[in-house]
């Protein structure tokens, strides 16, 4: 272990002078070793938009898009989903920011939430509803994978708080505050701002979603709502599918500043693979389309360790939601080589775990025992 640790603390050295050459990384290897401490593990992915994807190219249907068969077309479906050992999932149940528009935001929503209940009821040897932190942990003992939902954006609940208790009934357990565009009560991360950061209605909605016992998930916000919510909230709150800022600065990603706030919040920062956000800034810069690799989702996932500490780090792949990501990590089968490589940067088997969804399990569980007082 001694020996891991220097290794990684030369290879971190290295970091700057690697990303700035643009050299190549070594392809990462599965060992036994890594196998068995990604089983051992609980891996709980913060985002996943299957059910969007479904959606857009199988018409919402099971029949035309049986995922208990192989979808190339797809980054998910059961046998890699096995393969990759995922054990808990927040589904996402995105839909446009274009719905503002067309007044029909809650009732798309409810109709993602009712593929991911078809899901559960057309493969309930796979799958199986989770309404907490408990369920969840009995659930992935019996073998099957635990899954909660996500609400991506706001303007899904259509300026109601009472649309927030609607959710939660039918079993999300977060809400991404905006998506792509601001809310009348909240700005994104990639719209100009307009109200410096929540209004205050906005601030009611974080404490709406404490009472109920729903994490508050700041991807895709601006700054300052990031800070604003984390002063609100009572409970953990959660970064869903968002990296750092430090490694690539765009504005999905998570400054340091907000960073350093996750130790006393509880929060957990899941890191999202998408090439676009998770490639450093020069290399994105020189090549827009650029894939990286493994090796970078991993960098930033050892800054948000070094800069949030080990506890607030976690995993939210975003897989099925983007158009590119990085070589090794094409699908939900390469999970374990994320394990493998965290070994090969020293770290132990108990922060891996921590890692792959011991942290976000004590986020949830954390929102729960807020509610409940």
């Amino acid at each position: 272990m001694i020996y891991r640790m220097l290794f990684a603390a030369m290879a971190a050295l290295a970091l700057p002078h690697l990303h700035g050459q643009n050299a190549a990384r070594p392809t990462v290897v599965l060992t036994d070793e890594a196998r068995t401490v990604h089983s051992s593990g609980m891996l709980f992915d913060g985002h996943n938009d299957l059910p969007w994807e479904l959606r857009k190219s199988g018409n919402s249907s099971f029949d035309q898009v049986d995922i208990a068969r192989n979808q190339p077309r797809q980054h998910t479906d059961i046998p890699r989903l096995r393969r990759g050992g995922v054990k808990a999932q927040f589904w996402s149940v995105y839909v446009s920011a274009d719905t503002m528009l067309t007044g029909d935001a809650l009732l798309q929503t409810m109709q993602q939430i009712d593929i991911v209940d078809r899901m559960i009821k057309r493969y309930p040897q796979t799958f199986e509803f989770a309404s907490s932190a408990a369920e969840i942990e009995r659930i992935v003992k019996s073998g099957k994978i635990a899954s909660m939902m996500g609400v991506e954006g706001g303007h899904s609940i259509e300026g109601s708080l009472g649309n927030l208790q609607r959710l939660y009934d039918r079993g999300c357990r977060y809400m991404t505050l905006t998506h792509s565009r601001n809310l009348p009560w909240a700005d994104s991360a990639t719209d100009d701002a307009k109200h410096g950061g929540l209004t205050a209605f906005g601030k009611e909605v974080v404490r709406e979603m404490n009472r109920l016992g729903m994490l508050v998930d700041l991807s895709h916000v601006s700054p300052d709502v990031m800070h604003q919510a984390i002063d609100i909230s009572t409970a953990p709150v959660i970064f869903s599918h968002s990296s750092a800022l430090t490694i690539n600065d765009h504005p999905r990603n998570v400054p340091d500043d907000v960073l350093r706030r996750m130790s006393k919040n509880g929060g957990v920062v899941m890191v999202n693979f998408f090439s676009k956000y998770v490639i450093p800034t020069a290399q994105r810069n020189e090549n827009e389309n650029a894939r990286g690799t493994i090796h970078d989702v991993v960098d930033h996932i050892h800054h948000i360790a070094t800069v949030a500490g080990v506890d607030h780090v976690g995993i939210g792949s975003d897989f099925d939601g983007v158009p590119r990501l990085p070589e090794q990590l094409e699908d939900v089968s390469t999970y374990p080589l994320i394990t493998q490589e965290l070994l090969n940067r020293g770290y132990t088997k108990s922060d891996i775990h921590k890692i792959l969804g011991g942290n976000v399990l004590r986020a949830l569980r954390g929102a729960e025992e807020v509610a409940k007082h």
